[in-house]
């Protein structure tokens, strides 16, 4: 019986391509595993997957009864409604360590580093496999678009170094250049509806009982949706009714000026004030050199609840 490997709800480049190079590493390791995704793929994956070649993973919502590996994510809010009746074998990460809980013992590699691509870097290198050109190409992407070119906080050493060594694999000199070309793909609004803006980088989280969604959207110039912000809030209601959340957070991140605007709704405003040290401005803030949802913005918003 094959085994799935997935990242989180509303993927990401890095839970798409860590679902293709995990599932072809344990292949090599004598493991039947297909590599599959719980949403639509973003423009910014689909420029990593066209560059390289790379085949778009099945998408599939149910999991009953199989066996799975997970990557960029352990929380349950961001896996599959029926995750509790699977069989989790694995989790790669990079993340703080969610609630899935499991019946059986497993394999885990959680590093506090930029990306989970990162991690199954060493896991090639721990298992002496070598990576295909196309893969490696994949995974050096997904890598400069988690650390924001090596912007972010969360950037260490170790994704440098597995960046320049995946480059040199596949055959990219200029690999900074080629990354803003992936994130002006990322920039790309044009014809998006709100729901798609709002939900490109969006992750849903239980905060000691109460429900919270954060999105992010990276882009070089975030100006462009200065007339959509309106429309961007009127989504941003629905989403919170839809889901019963008692705040919902959407940052639009510029990479060039290193920094995010911040849109909020929330039961509770001081809580989003008191987490950023900031005042809220009909629900908006802009956070200076914040670039990381993982590391500058869930830690501070985890102990408000």
């Amino acid at each position: 019986m094959s085994i799935y490997v997935f990242g989180h709800t509303s993927p990401d480049s890095d839970s798409i391509v860590g679902a293709i190079s995990l599932s072809y590493l344990k292949n090599k390791l004598g493991e039947d595993c297909i590599p599959t995704r719980q949403g639509e793929i973003s423009n910014e994956t689909e420029f990593i997957l066209s560059k390289f070649g790379g085949k778009v993973p099945e998408l599939k919502t149910s999991y009953a009864g199989e066996k799975v590996y997970l990557v960029d994510f352990s929380d349950l809010a961001q896996a599959p409604k029926d995750i509790k009746q699977a069989t989790i074998l694995g989790i790669v990460d990079h993340h703080k360590l969610g609630d899935l809980t499991t019946d059986t013992p497993l394999e885990c590699w959680i590093r506090p580093i930029g990306c989970s691509n990162t991690v199954i870097k060493e896991m090639y290198d721990y298992h002496k496999v070598e990576i295909p050109k196309d893969i490696a190409g994949m995974m050096m992407c997904a890598i400069l678009s988690d650390t924001v070119i090596f912007k972010s906080p969360t950037c260490t050493k170790v994704d440098t170094k597995a960046v320049k060594e995946l480059a040199a694999i596949c055959g990219v000199e200029d690999y900074k250049a080629l990354a803003m070309e992936m994130f002006i793909a990322k920039s790309a609004v044009e014809g998006a509806s709100a729901r798609n803006l709002n939900t490109r980088d969006y992750k849903e989280f239980d905060m000691n009982g109460t429900r919270v969604g954060v999105g992010q959207l990276e882009m070089v110039d975030i100006s462009v949706l200065e007339s959509r912000i309106d429309e961007l809030f009127e989504d941003m209601q629905r989403m919170k009714d839809e889901n019963s959340l008692h705040t919902i957070v959407i940052l639009l991140t510029d990479i060039m000026k290193e920094g995010s605007r911040l849109l909020t709704l929330s039961d509770d405003v001081s809580k989003i004030e008191t987490a950023f040290k900031t005042k809220l401005e009909n629900n908006q803030a802009w956070l200076e050199g914040v670039l990381s949802r993982k590391k500058q913005v869930i830690p501070f918003l985890q102990p408000q609840f």
